[in-house]
């Protein structure tokens, strides 16, 4: 797949809807592409937390304590692990059906969000939207 393909890819996250082209090239370079089959598990609950991914396509599970959700493309999970420090990961992860996920690790997250904090601007409503949740049992 050619950079441009990627980029346009990548423009059609919400996350990443409003950013301009250098900061898509950015979040390229520091993103690992995944592909995993159904069933696959890509996160544990009380594991430290490296990284966030970003989906695609595809649906995952989401296995927390008090709910489970589904997620699906322009989704993403992971953050709270790297939003909070020195925290671990609250839910189990597996891909309910065959999955295409950016993956963007620890470090260079932080240094996408000090340059560009319009990434966690986007993350923000849904972050408080999860934890609105949690906090009501629904």
């Amino acid at each position: 797949m050619s950079a441009d393909q990627r980029l346009a890819r990548l423009r059609q996250l919400p996350i990443f809807a409003d950013l301009d082209d250098g900061v898509l090239e950015r979040i390229l370079a520091a993103s690992t592409e995944l592909e995993c089959p159904a069933g696959q598990v890509l996160a544990r609950a009380d594991d430290p937390g490296a990284g966030m991914f970003v989906l695609e396509e595809g649906t995952v599970v989401v296995e927390a304590p008090r709910r489970t959700i589904e997620l699906g493309p322009g989704e993403f999970f992971g953050e709270l692990s790297l939003l909070v420090p020195e925290s671990t990961r609250v839910a189990r992860v597996r891909a309910k059906t065959p999955v295409r996920c950016i993956a963007v690790n620890r470090i260079d997250f932080e240094e996408l969000l000090e340059d560009e904090p319009r990434i966690a601007l986007a993350m923000l409503p849904v972050v408080a939207r999860r934890l609105w949740h949690v906090m009501h049992d629904e």
